[in-house]
């Protein structure tokens, strides 16, 4: 919201040297955002005055061109010129090249003399040109910044000026004039109005304020007027689409009369470029006091207005000349022709004002913001009406406004009011709060007296009534923000001032730290950064396909939860994998020459149940009930969380005597054996199947208890291809809320042998298809409490062992707690080993 200041200052004390920015200041301090300051001094400086043309000599040039050699006088005849330097002739008669030809002699103009400077840095100096001295220039609106208009120079008698010779033009034009300008948030829809920043700055400021709707003397009913009627047969969400509608009409209106140029000054620094004089009053009565209006021309209106839903395959074409084909969603403002209005987004073309407009239908109404919203989403055509309707419009203030549109048109166009009118509608219930006595200061911190309550609410035009257990306070008509308890409390800690909350730390409760979860996620995160992984976070809105390709394993119907407003049609899901994150960042690294990458994500992933979401909305301000809060939860997806991890490239930069390790599949093993042996779980780790993995390097993950929880291993080579990232990449992603519900409750350590390890290894040959996890497992088991370790540290293929068989080379680890072990005693539990592993899995000692 753009603010003149010389506006702002009809009704709110803003001292006379206050700047834009000082506007701006005093408003931060009621909750508005600065954005900018507009004040065309800034780019536009003197000496620039009024002329008139003396003298205009046509003088046909080589170039086809026809220039005028003009002389200007730019001071009162009489009088010398004050001004001096280069190119400023003190007779006060300016010779100007002018090569516009909208203009004759006698005609009062805007010259810029030598030395000034227009928008642009276009900097103005005498210069010889076309066989004469050009001291000056003939200005248009364009050049001065203020306007499209580059037809012609601008001519001060057309639009209703008869300035002085040698006056001030910037002046004139209102162009010492600033505005500044602030973010109005959506639930304080009545700051887009002079009324309503005037208001709020009376707040800051703590001086007087004066509403310009209460110097408006509009009628307090009004009968006999133009016919209307309000037909709504489907509203949407029950709320009428019109509860208001206000016609007044005027007649003898001459709409060529030109716009004040006071008006139009405003209205260009609030960022409306002037059309027309009754279209500007329109504006200029909505800026000012937030009621958006239409002006109809009275003789194209045929029949009664009727405000109703459109029929389908109805057309309108809008005053931005486009034919548009309306849904039956759409509110209309209809006569007998047909629709001649979008209601609160945009007039039709066929009821325009024109300049042969001598009878005005004037409509201020009251519509529905989600009905407006929705037309204006619909048929892409946001409108200043339209951005105040969807926020909310005070519904007391159509009369008024209508009554100020007919003021201005009597004043400025010549115009006719009839003492007739139509008010048709009913008033909504006033919102009416209960407050508790000590509400506020609990929600706030700070302790307020009853004086600070009541002064607070009572400026923000609230009734405030005193109850036995607090106050009772009718929110004001303009305020539809205001609806709990909690909104009057934050208006109260606005209005007493932010600066007085102390900045006060919150006090942990005693006894309490991070919970068992907590704990276990950051020690886990720490681990695999310490490891030398980092930490990414990406988005987790992903494609369909993504969410296919990494979010279920094989064989799996895959589920996503889809978003209602996406920001991104394509990524348009709620990612149930992090592995697609994780490769568009190793991706984006990748194109900018980051090979070499270790990097793992830990977050939430959504998972869609049988259930989504809920029928019903509980009631805000209340807490619900506990089986409506777990009918709520119910409809929430499951949402655990997960780890996972994507390496490229090497471990290691190359340097002199090293040679770097490519990373294989076996890494993406142990990113998810560290996580485990960090959290006291044991991991089981198998030949797995998934179509985001590479067919023969896949390892699945799995619990003692049989649970799957991730996959390990080499990228499908194929979609690496795809996704023009290296080829055997590795990944790993497991549900790290399953390892820590598998974590026990205490991790013992166990105490530390001083006893010599005695070290001893086995060749077995079992079948191709076992995996070499069975075979380690009952290596385990069957060499008893002795053994301490056993690992895989050899696997061979070939013909000297026979085909569809392999060789598993293991090293087991023996040691006592309480003394030396013998060589006997290590052989015995070797061979317990060996045993066992032959009767589970058949396997044969080489």
């Amino acid at each position: 919201m753009r603010i003149p200041l010389s506006w702002l200052r009809e009704f709110a004390q803003v001292p006379a040297g206050s700047s834009a920015e000082d506007v701006m200041e005093e408003l931060v301090k009621v909750g508005f955002e600065e954005e900018d300051v507009h004040r065309p001094t800034d780019t536009l400086q003197g000496p620039v005055v009024v002329g008139q043309v003396l003298s205009l000599v046509k003088e046909p040039q080589t170039n086809g061109k026809t220039i005028n050699w003009c002389q200007v006088r730019v001071v009162p005849e009489g009088q010398e010129q004050s001004l001096t330097g280069d190119g400023i002739d003190p007779s006060g008669v300016q010779g100007i090249i002018c090569g516009a030809h909208n203009f004759v002699e006698g005609d009062k103009v805007v010259v810029t003399l030598p030395g000034a400077v227009l928008p642009g840095d276009f900097r103005i100096s005498a210069r010889k040109t076309y066989g004469h001295l050009s001291a000056g220039m003939i200005a248009s609106v364009r050049e001065l910044g203020i306007g499209d208009d580059h037809d012609g120079i601008l001519v001060l008698s057309r639009i209703g000026l008869d300035p002085e010779i040698g006056s001030d033009a910037l002046e004139l034009l209102g162009l010492y004039d600033q505005a500044a300008e602030i973010n109005v948030t959506p639930d304080r829809s009545y700051a887009f109005s002079l009324r309503g920043v005037a208001r709020e700055y009376a707040h800051a400021t703590g001086t007087s304020f004066t509403d310009p709707a209460s110097l408006v003397s509009a009628p307090s009913t009004l009968t006999g007027g133009f016919d209307v009627e309000l037909h709504d047969d489907a509203p949407i969400y029950g709320i009428p689409g019109c509860d208001r509608f206000v016609a007044r009409t005027v007649t003898g209106v001459d709409a060529t009369r030109p716009t004040p140029q006071w008006m139009v000054s405003r209205l260009r620094l609030a960022g409306i470029r002037s059309i027309s004089l009754p279209v500007d009053i329109s504006n200029y009565v909505m800026l000012e006091l937030g009621q958006p209006n239409h002006c109809y021309d009275l003789d194209r209106l045929t029949g009664s207005i009727v405000v109703r839903r459109a029929t389908a395959g109805e057309k309108l074409t809008t005053l931005d000349g486009r034919e548009r084909t309306l849904n039956t969603e759409d509110l209309l403002i209809t006569d007998a022709s047909g629709a001649i209005g979008i209601a609160g987004v945009m007039g039709g073309a066929h009821t325009e004002v024109s300049g042969g407009t001598t009878s005005i239908l004037i409509e201020a109404a009251h519509f529905d913001a989600v009905s407006v919203a929705r037309s204006r989403r619909r048929h892409k055509l946001p409108s200043e009406a339209s951005k105040r309707f969807e926020r909310g419009v005070d519904w007391n203030l159509a009369g008024i406004a209508a009554q100020r549109v007919v003021d201005l048109l009597v004043e400025l166009a010549g115009a006719t009011a009839e003492a007739t009118g139509t008010d048709v509608g009913k008033a909504p219930e006033p919102v009416v709060i209960d407050l508790p006595e000590a509400f506020a200061a609990a929600r706030i911190g700070i302790e307020f007296t009853e004086q600070q309550i009541t002064q607070a609410l009572e400026d923000i035009g609230a009734q405030v009534e005193r109850t036995a257990t607090g106050y009772s306070v009718t929110a004001p008509s303009w305020r539809h923000d205001l609806e709990t308890r909690e909104d009057l409390s934050e208006e109260i800690a606005r209005l007493v001032g932010y600066d007085q909350i102390p900045a006060t730390l919150p006090v942990a409760p005693p006894g309490r730290g991070l919970s068992r979860t907590q704990q276990q996620k950051r020690r886990l995160l720490q681990a695999l950064a310490d490891s030398g992984l980092t930490e990414i976070l990406a988005y987790p809105f992903v494609s369909s396909a993504a969410n296919a390709t990494f979010g279920t394993a094989a064989g799996e119907a895959p589920r996503a939860l889809k978003l209602a407003n996406p920001i991104s049609e394509e990524q348009g899901w709620l990612r149930t994998s992090l592995l697609p994150g994780l490769l568009e960042v190793a991706r984006r690294n990748h194109s900018r020459g980051f090979r070499d990458l270790a990097l793992f994500e830990a977050g939430a992933v959504f998972l869609p149940g049988a259930r989504l979401g809920t029928a019903a909305i509980p009631p805000l301000g209340i807490r619900p009930e506990e089986e409506v809060l777990d009918g709520l939860y119910d409809g929430v997806p499951h949402q655990p969380l997960h780890v996972a991890a994507v390496l490229t490239g090497v471990d290691s930069p190359a340097g002199a005597g090293h040679q770097p390790r490519p990373w294989d599949w076996a890494d993406g093993v142990d990113v998810a054996r560290l996580a485990a042996d960090i959290l006291g779980v044991e991991l089981v780790v198998t030949q797995g199947a998934h179509q985001a993995f590479h067919p023969g390097r896949t390892a699945q993950l799995s619990l003692r208890s049989g649970e799957v929880v991730g996959y390990a291993g080499e990228l499908h080579p194929k979609l690496l291809a795809s996704s023009d990232m290296p080829a055997r990449s590795v990944a790993v992603e497991f549900d790290a809320d399953q390892l820590f519900a598998a974590t026990a409750d205490v991790i013992v350590a166990k105490p530390l042998s001083t006893f010599p390890v005695a070290t001893q290894d086995v060749a077995l040959v079992v079948a191709q298809e076992i995996p070499a996890d069975e075979v380690l497992a009952a290596l385990r088991e069957g060499a008893g409490e002795l053994l301490e370790d056993v690992a895989l540290f050899d696997v061979y293929a070939g013909e000297r062992i026979g085909e569809g068989l392999k060789s598993l080379a293991f090293g087991l680890r023996f040691r006592a707690p309480d003394r030396t072990l013998t060589a006997d005693e290590a052989s015995a539990a070797r061979e317990g080993a060996v045993a066992l592993a032959a009767e589970r899995c058949g396997a044969v000692q080489r």
